[in-house]
This record gives structure tokens, C-alpha cells and sequence, in this order.
């Protein structure tokens, strides 16, 4: 009997696997056909990313090497840090897409109205997460891994084994992040969780900024003991090596085959295998009934709970809350546009999972900036200070490209369905285009702004160059945005609510794509012109002309493209 069970509930999965294989075949199949030309764009950009990054992995490694007993200590320090962030960033977003693939899909709604068990369901959509959320992580670590082999000179069966522990590694935070998804779902009222999560991300904001601080090191100590300089250098990464880590386990059992323990790597093999065994089989038999009673609380749930009437405004009153009120203070924003800005603030407010990642993406990026002061003492040429300060504006810009790409891309097709009733109304559809731009910059340039002024300033440089990098980072705020948006209009989804699927389509990936290029392109520039500190060379102005001129033309273009789209919209 429990046989013929199993063989049932295993059909209909197998189904749902098959049929969702075939769908995402035909539309990769009609973007190829759809335009070849963006389509070599992206494969370009896929293989070129996997090579230069295998060549920095591989030389790094290389030189790191070179250091009798040194290098294999901090290649080791590397891999156990490495996978240890990489398994907490998993979690994280296993978390937030399990929580909406199942609580906030439209999929899952009619899932659950078909003779489907609701075990069936929650294996398709634990699935479907899981994939959603590793695949970058595989595409980051696959370079990292073979350059680490080639160096090492491993067999090569160490190949096929890293590809078998990675896959059982991904498992487990997929299985937690999705656990603690029902949990959140069925037990916090949803306004209440917003709030906790809030201070939870400020407490633990301000617990990195002021715990994970470099232990200074002077000279003598550098000169006589490098063990023991190194040891001191490496004291916040020791909880990496905690024994009931994930991250540990797949670290060990990668260092020890690759050092040719084998008895030591099948042994962590075996742990990492047994816990993503039994962790699975609790998800694949006991899950389903948990996530149908928390889909129908979450679905049930009435408004109470905290309420945040600067965000929400006062229900069924007329009365206008604190948010309408600031905007009123705006004296050139008319009524009908500062009513989309307010709707668009409180949407995003209301969806956990966008300022969630927000803050994610943002906090780690202040912890680090916030920290810089505690070895600018140790950068004394000017050559290093404006080294670090181009890499922190590279970082806030490419973390700039991430949320840009993640929230903005979508912000046109979220409208969905009532996209034609938009369009109806007296401000048409390009105002409102032009809105969610100017919303969307102002807002991400409050952050990015404040981030590389602070970086700046802890970097002690001076204002002249404060003015420079912060000049630079409000004209690649407005370039991204303006590409997001563009973008976003040319590559619609209206059929889909789930903001990860709209983001993970063909025009989202190209948005990455086109701004990871625009960022790289543009530090090229400026650091080939001088890094603006010889602003008096013809050469640093040619180069900060060209870099106004393709941040204007990246922003501009496809906005002003995507503008003329839209006529086939209203029409």
C-alpha cells in the first residue's frame, strides 16, 4: 500500500517537472528566435565572465602559493569563509523566494485547487526554489573551483566528487530557508514580521559594524612572526570553521580529497550526505500538510497587527496619512503623480521580500564601509587610498546593478493585467513611467550617495575628491535606473505576478548584462583618465567626457526607446 501511495504521489510530481522542463525549453528556443543578436550578447558575456574570472581565481591562487606553509593556509581560510557566506546568502534567499513561490504565486494558488496532494506541491515548488535560488551560486564558485584544482594539481575524479558535494550542499538551505518561510508565514502576523525584521536587520547592521573590526598589527610583529601576524589578521574568520557547519563539511571534504585524504573526505561526504537525507526526507513527507494550513492562514489573514500609518494610510478614511502629507511639501509634484509615488512606496513596503533583500544588499555593503576606518591608518600612499575608493564605488555600483535589476526591471510589469486601466487614466502611461524613474533614482541615490561620501570621507580624502566620487555615483545612479526602466518597457511580462520569473526572463538577464558592462566600462575610463585626481590633463577630461557620454546614452536610450514602446500599449 505504501508503495502504490508513493508511485501516486510521485506521478503528478514528475508531471509538473516535465511539463514546466518543456515550457522553459520554448521560451528559451523563442528568445533565441526572438533576437539572435541580444541572445550572442549574453552568451558573450556568460563566457567571457567565466573566463576572466578563472584567470583572477587561477593567478591569485598562483601567487598565494608561492609562500611555503602561508599560501595553504590562507587558501584554505579562503574556502571555509568563502562557503560559510555563501551558505548564510543561500539561506537568505532561499527564504525569501520560498516565501513567495509559496504563499505569493498564482501557480501555487491553482496547484491547490487541482486533485493534486498538497505534499506534491510543496516538493514541485521546494523544486522550483531551490534551482531559482543556487544557480547563481553555482555560476560564481564553478571558476573559483577549477582554478583551486589546476593549482593544486588534483585528479581527476576531484571534479565529479565537487560536483556531487555542491549539489548536496545546496539541498540543505534550500531546506531550511523553506522551513523557515512556513514558519514565518503561519505564526507572525505579517505587518508585526515586517517591523521585527526591520530591527533585526538594523541590530544585526550595527552588531557587524562594531564586531568585525582588524586587528591592528605593527611592524615588528609583521617582520618576526608571519604565522602569528597572519593568525591575529584572520581571528573574525575563525567561526567559519565551526565543525556543525554545512559550509564546513563541504570545505573539508574539497580540501582534504584534493590533499589526497580520502578517508577524511569520504567521512565529511558521508555527513553532508546523511544530514541532506534525512533533511529531505522530512521535506518530501511532512512538509506538504504544514505548507497547506500556512497557505490558508496566510491567505485568511485579516489586516491587524501593527499598523505603520506613515506607510498605509488610514483604512476606509479619507484622511491623508504622513507619507501624503511629506509629499505635499514637494511644491512642483502634481496631485496625480505624487498619488503613484505614494502607491509605488507602499506596495514596496507591503512585499517583505523586496526591502528585505534591499536591506540585505545595502547592509553587508555599510558594515564593510563602516569598517574602513579601522585600517585607514594603515593606507599612507595615495595610490592605495584611490585603489580602495574606486573599489568601494565599484561595489555600491554593481550592488546598485543588482537591486536596480531586481526591483526596478520589474516595476512595469507588476502593473499587469491592470495595465490597460493605467492607461486610461489622464496621465497615460508615460508620465507614469516617468515617475516610477524619478522615484526609483532619487530614492537608490540617498543610498548610494550616502555610502561612497562615507567611504570617501573614512578614507580621510580630500573634498575635492569626495565631490568627484560622488558626482560620479549620482550620474551612475541615474544611468542604471534609466536602464532598468527602459528595459523594463521594452521586455514586459504583464502575465506574471512573481517578480523573480520576471526578473530571471530574457530581458531581465540582458539588464544585468548591459549594466555589469556599463559599470566595468565606466571605472575603466575613469581610472585610465587618472581616477580624477590629475584633472588638469586633457587626457582625464577626454576620459570623463566619454564616461558622461556613455552613462548618458546608457540611461537615455533605452528610456527613450522604451517611451515609444509604450504608444503600442495605449494604442
Amino acid at each position: 500500500m505504501f508503495g502504490l501511495n508513493a508511485k501516486f504521489a510521485t506521478v503528478p510530481l514528475l508531471i509538473l517537472l516535465r511539463t514546466n522542463a518543456i515550457h522553459s525549453w520554448r521560451r528559451l528556443v523563442a528568445v533565441r528566435e526572438q533576437s539572435r543578436l541580444l541572445t550572442s550578447i549574453i552568451g558573450i558575456f556568460v563566457a567571457g565572465y567565466l573566463v576572466l574570472a578563472f584567470e583572477l581565481f587561477y593567478h591569485g591562487m598562483k601567487f598565494i602559493a608561492k609562500f611555503p606553509g602561508l599560501g595553504a593556509v590562507l587558501t584554505e581560510r579562503l574556502l571555509y569563509t568563502l562557503f560559510a557566506f555563501l551558505f548564510a546568502l543561500l539561506l537568505l534567499s532561499n527564504l525569501i523566494i520560498a516565501y513567495t513561490n509559496l504563499f505569493r504565486n498564482r501557480e501555487t494558488a491553482f496547484l491547490l485547487s487541482l486533485p493534486v496532494s498538497n505534499q506534491t506541491i510543496f516538493n514541485w515548488k521546494f523544486i522550483e526554489t531551490t534551482i531559482l535560488a543556487s544557480w547563481a551560486f553555482l555560476f560564481l564558485i564553478a571558476p573559483l573551483l577549477v582554478a583551486f584544482g589546476l593549482v593544486r594539481d588534483v585528479p581527476w575524479h576531484f571534479y565529479p566528487l565537487t560536483v556531487l558535494l555542491i549539489g548536496l550542499f545546496i539541498i540543505l538551505p534550500g531546506i531550511l530557508g523553506s522551513a523557515l518561510a512556513i514558519g514565518i508565514g503561519r505564526h507572525l502576523d505579517r505587518k508585526s514580521f515586517q517591523v521585527v525584521l526591520l530591527i533585526f536587520a538594523l541590530v544585526l547592521l550595527a552588531f557587524v559594524a562594531f564586531w568585525w573590526k582588524t586587528n591592528p598589527v605593527d611592524d615588528d610583529l609583521l617582520d618576526k612572526r608571519t604565522l602569528e601576524a597572519l593568525d591575529r589578521l584572520l581571528a573574525k574568520t575563525r567561526f567559519t570553521m565551526f565543525p556543525f557547519l554545512p559550509s564546513y563539511w563541504l570545505s573539508s571534504a574539497v580540501l582534504q580529497w584534493a590533499e589526497g585524504i580520502a578517508s577524511g573526505a569520504i567521512f565529511f561526504t558521508g555527513v553532508l550526505l546523511s544530514h541532506t537525507l534525512f533533511f529531505g526526507s522530512l521535506a518530501f513527507t511532512r512538509f506538504g500538510n504544514l505548507f497547506y494550513d500556512t497557505a490558508s492562514a496566510v491567505q485568511s489573514r485579516g489586516g491587524g497587527g501593527f499598523k505603520l500609518n506613515f506607510l498605509r494610510g488610514e483604512r476606509n478614511s479619507h484622511t491623508p496619512g504622513l507619507l501624503e502629507k511629506l509629499f505635499a511639501q514637494i511644491p512642483f509634484l502634481r496631485t496625480d503623480t505624487r498619488a503613484i509615488a505614494v502607491k509605488d512606496l507602499r506596495m514596496f513596503w507591503r512585499d517583505t521580500t523586496q526591502w528585505g533583500q534591499s536591506v540585505m544588499f545595502f547592509g553587508l555593503l555599510g558594515a564593510y564601509i563602516i569598517n574602513l576606518r579601522n585600517f585607514t591608518h594603515q593606507l599612507t600612499s595615495p595610490f592605495w587610498i584611490h585603489a580602495v575608493a574606486f573599489l568601494n564605488l565599484g561595489a555600491c555600483a554593481f550592488n546598485l546593478a543588482s537591486v536596480t535589476t531586481r526591483f526596478v526591471f520589474p516595476q512595469f510589469s507588476l502593473e499587469g493585467r491592470r495595465l490597460w486601466i493605467v492607461g486610461m487614466s489622464p496621465m497615460g502611461l508615460e508620465r507614469i513611467v516617468k515617475t516610477k524613474y524619478w522615484l526609483t533614482s532619487v530614492l537608490s541615490l540617498i543610498v548610494t550617495l550616502g555610502l561612497v561620501v562615507l567611504s570617501c570621507y573614512l578614507l580621510k580624502m580630500s573634498w575635492d575628491d569626495v565631490a568627484f566620487f560622488g558626482a560620479v555615483i549620482t550620474v551612475m545612479t541615474f544611468a542604471l535606473n534609466g536602464l532598468a526602466i527602459g528595459l523594463g518597457v521594452l521586455f514586459p511580462n504583464v502575465k506574471e505576478t512573481n517578480p523573480n520569473k520576471i526578473v530571471s526572463g530574457f530581458g531581465g538577464t540582458l539588464c544585468f548584462v548591459l549594466s555589469s558592462i556599463y559599470i566595468i566600462a565606466s571605472l575603466a575610463l575613469l581610472v585610465l583618465g587618472g581616477g580624477g585626481y590629475h584633472g588638469h590633463t586633457d587626457w582625464a577630461i577626454s576620459s570623463i567626457s566619454a564616461f558622461v557620454l556613455l552613462s548618458f546614452l546608457i540611461g537615455w536610450g533605452p528610456m527613450k526607446l522604451g517611451l515609444k514602446q509604450l504608444k503600442n500599449f495605449e494604442a
